[in-house]
């Protein structure tokens, strides 16, 4: 999992992110609440780890900018502060979850993987966008009719595309999460775009609408109109 750290305590920090990413998690640290809303606004996120009492701004103003924001993404509550009132105000804010400190690492990895759990999406066994359908039984994709002929590679990537159709996705995204490669390397960003060449060939190439799209500088992103 890609996961944003927002904790102004360095020793904590640097702590947890080490027993995060020996499970095998990529650790995006933040020591600020600004610095963690601009890294999302250009990064995807499974899971927030987010501490109350941070400099500036508080935890919780900065959770109340996320969902008002609609990101849906699960947030785990970081805090010293334990009474009833503080759980209730920090869970009622939009939290998904609340550990008190001092906490048991092993204890934030069970409630990490219960989150995760939690909001795992229903399988489908078919996705749809437009005149564009993709079985997942048969892992075959259909266009207006017409059979695609898809690698199995090209048949990933545009499950993912379809899975997160209308939001854009990064190569960094794309690396993670169908590459399946935690440490993203020039030569993978060059093998991504001649996937995405070659899908766009075969998803696009004889229709008037196009359904894959380019934003420069950002990723990709499949939807029904031109960005």
């Amino acid at each position: 999992m890609n996961i944003l750290l927002v904790e102004d305590e360095r020793k904590l920090a640097e702590a947890i992110a080490e027993g995060l990413q020996g499970e095998g998690h990529v650790v995006t640290p933040s020591p600020t609440g600004e610095q963690a809303l601009s890294s999302m606004l250009h990064h995807h996120f499974d899971l927030i780890l987010l501490d109350v009492m941070l400099p500036a701004r508080s935890g919780l103003e900065v959770l109340g900018d996320i969902r008002r924001a609609g990101l849906k993404t699960p947030v785990l509550i970081l805090t010293s502060r334990d009474s009833i009132e503080d759980r209730v105000q920090g869970l009622d804010a939009g939290a998904d979850d609340y550990l008190v400190k001092p906490f048991a690492f092993p204890e934030l990895l069970a409630r990490v993987r219960a989150l995760m759990r939690r909001n795992l999406p229903a399988p489908s066994s078919s996705l749809q966008i437009a005149d564009l359908s993709l079985e997942m039984e048969g892992r075959t994709a259909m266009r207006a009719g017409k059979k695609l002929e898809l690698t199995a590679r090209e048949f990933d990537l545009l499950e993912y595309l379809l899975v997160n159709r209308g939001i854009v996705v990064s190569r960094e995204m794309l690396a993670r999460e169908v590459w399946k490669q935690v440490v993203r390397y020039t030569t993978l960003d060059n093998v991504i775009d001649v996937q995405i060449t070659r899908l766009r060939r075969k998803l696009d190439g004889e229709f008037q609408k196009k359904l894959l799209h380019t934003v420069r500088g950002v990723g990709f992103v499949l939807r029904e109109n031109e960005p």
